[in-house]
């Protein structure tokens, strides 16, 4: 049997240790996930032989906290095939219920382009080619990770 002090240490540990649980359970509550549109996209001069792009992101906070990124990573796909990627950690705190504009450079996977390509050649399409955009927004290492995705048609004039 154990003695009374011991037990009474176990109880507080538990006690505790439930407390610690139940706040980071009601940390998130009534957060919503920011809205991530694209706003601009331009080519930019190339670096070498490898094209790059420049990205504008409309990031929307539609919480009663700032959001505070530590990073950004992306993907935009087109028909399936990943075509840009990127990262940044030079990012703006966007304030509660506020909104920023972010510039991001991404560069070209050659490989996933040409395949895009020849996919593009082998099934022709008139009513244009589908994309997704796949963002994780870091919040920092005391936030879970914010996964924010958009899906589109972009005309097949501009192919």
């Amino acid at each position: 049997m154990m003695p009374g002090y011991i037990r009474t240490y176990i109880f507080l540990i538990i006690f505790t240790a439930l407390l610690v649980l139940q706040g980071c359970a009601g940390f998130q509550a009534g957060y919503d996930a920011p809205a991530v549109n694209i706003f601009s996209f331009k080519a930019l001069p190339a670096n070498g032989s490898v094209p790059r792009f420049e990205i504008g992101l409309h990031i929307v906070n539609p919480n009663r906290s700032p959001l505070k990124l530590e990073g950004v990573a992306y993907t935009i796909s087109i028909r399936d095939h990943k075509i840009l990627t990127g990262v940044s950690n030079d990012l703006p705190v966007i304030d509660a219920y506020g909104e920023a504009k972010v510039r991001l450079q991404a560069n070209v996977s050659i490989f996933n382009s040409l395949a895009f390509f020849a996919d593009l050649a082998r099934n022709k399409t008139t009513n244009g080619v589908s994309y997704r955009l796949d963002v994780k927004l870091d919040p920092g290492k005391y936030h879970p990770v914010i996964r924010v995705s958009e899906t589109g048609t972009l005309p097949f004039d501009n192919f």
